[in-house]
């Protein structure tokens, strides 16, 4: 049931959301439909195409809710009178592949409109598209968990009460929503890549349709560097999925990885992109930047001939053009690999200090490492353990206590 609704409801709200005309209502019969799934499939067994049957009995719940208020006018009432005639379980002619790639995109644009925040956008797109928890993207916004919740349900009562059609926007203004919509790309493919709780190291298929979806709006708008570039970031980043984790599902370092086994026409792809954004001929922005950072990456023979101090500059000109204390952290590794594990740590401590990543578990993670690479292993093992309590995902965690095992004391 779980795995269903992980893989079904973004395009089951996003079809409910064209059906009724409210993203609020939509999740709400989405989240009804699946309450009455929960009673009748573990008797009756999971139909033949479960998102189409959990799209039916939505619609259907949404026209009696019509009918109640007596607001049923003949549209309705033939839709009514189809669903009934289909009987038990929904006909594939609710499932329209073509409609529903449509619909979700139109859901994208709807949850970035500008009468929302830019926090309240990203927040309520990656709760209905993404999938992903109120806790989850707590963490992803570095706040609390009752912070987003509260964005969320206002989000929802904005866009109604504005009443936004669900639509996807005329290209004049594809561009004030731009910057939203490719952050919440970015953010579900992040999901993808590491997902911040669950027992997978991994989930290709959400990092998957992130790029599919990037894909579609670089292509509505080719002359925009950054949407190009952040198909290239995506294309470089996915390329590495199947080096990343062993047989049994655990996690492999990025320099300990198969290079054999990464993505080649992928990485070809995402140079392709990165070259269409330099030729738009604008600079590049911050994924122009990550995409650079990533395809130092994908073009390295091995590990160690990784040019980590052409990193290390790409971060710094990250930084400068959007500070955040992540990038700052990702810089010193690049610092750490480049000159030397004494300089980075000084950088980690200075953000340890800051607070701004206080809970963010890959601030011990690293620092641990730092640690560990200076020979100060008690203390390299306190850090990792701490990552380890701090982290959702549990193959990151068991990777975390197997590194912090690993350290022979300091006083042996």
């Amino acid at each position: 049931m779980a795995a269903v609704w992980r893989i079904e409801s973004a395009r089951i709200v996003a079809t409910l959301t064209r059906f009724v005309g409210d993203v609020g209502q939509a999740e709400d019969l989405a989240q009804e439909a699946l309450v009455e799934a929960l009673k009748q499939w573990p008797d009756e067994g999971v139909p033949r195409n479960p998102g189409a049957w959990l799209t039916a009995v939505a619609k259907r719940r949404a026209i009696d809710g019509w009918r109640r208020r007596e607001r049923l006018d003949e549209r309705y009432a033939a839709m009514a009178r189809d669903l009934e005639q289909q009987g038990g379980e929904a006909s594939d002619t609710f499932w329209d592949p073509d409609t529903i790639d449509d619909d979700i995109l139109r859901l994208i644009f709807v949850s970035c409109h500008p009468v929302l925040s830019r926090e309240a956008q990203i927040a309520l797109t990656l709760r209905i598209v993404g999938g992903l928890s109120s806790d989850e993207i707590a963490r992803a916004f570095l706040v609390p968990t009752a912070t987003i919740q509260q964005r969320i349900v206002r989000a929802k009562k904005t866009l109604a009460a504005a009443k936004v059609p669900f639509e996807v926007p005329e290209p004049n203004e594809y561009a004030e929503r731009l910057g939203s919509v490719l952050s919440v790309l970015y953010l579900i493919f992040n999901e993808g890549y590491l997902p911040a709780s669950g027992e997978q190291w991994v989930r290709p298929d959400v990092s998957a349709e992130a790029l599919r979806l990037a894909r579609v709006v670089a292509g509505l708008m080719p002359k925009e560097p950054e949407a190009q570039s952040l198909v290239a970031l995506m294309e470089f980043t996915a390329s590495r999925f199947a080096a990343r984790t062993a047989r049994d599902g655990t996690p492999i370092p990025l320099d300990e990885q198969d290079r054999s086994r990464w993505d080649r026409a992928q990485i070809a792809r995402g140079s392709a992109a990165l070259a269409r954004a330099d030729r738009i001929g604008r600079g590049r922005a911050s994924y122009g930047l990550q995409a650079a950072i990533a395809e130092c990456h994908a073009v390295a023979p091995t590990a160690d001939e990784t040019d980590w101090a052409r990193i290390a500059l790409l971060y710094e000109a990250l930084g400068r053009l959007a500070p955040s204390p992540v990038v700052e952290l990702n810089r010193a590794v690049a610092v750490a690999m480049s000159t030397g594990p004494a300089s980075a740590l000084r950088i980690v401590d200075e953000l340890a200090v800051g607070g701004r990543l206080a809970g963010y578990a890959p601030l011990p993670a690293v620092r641990g490492e730092l640690l560990a690479r200076l020979g100060r292993t008690d203390e390299a093992r306190a850090e990792l353990e701490l990552a380890a309590r701090l982290t959702g995902n549990e193959r990151e965690r068991a990777a975390l206590l197997a590194k912090a095992a690993a350290l022979k004391s300091s006083v042996e």
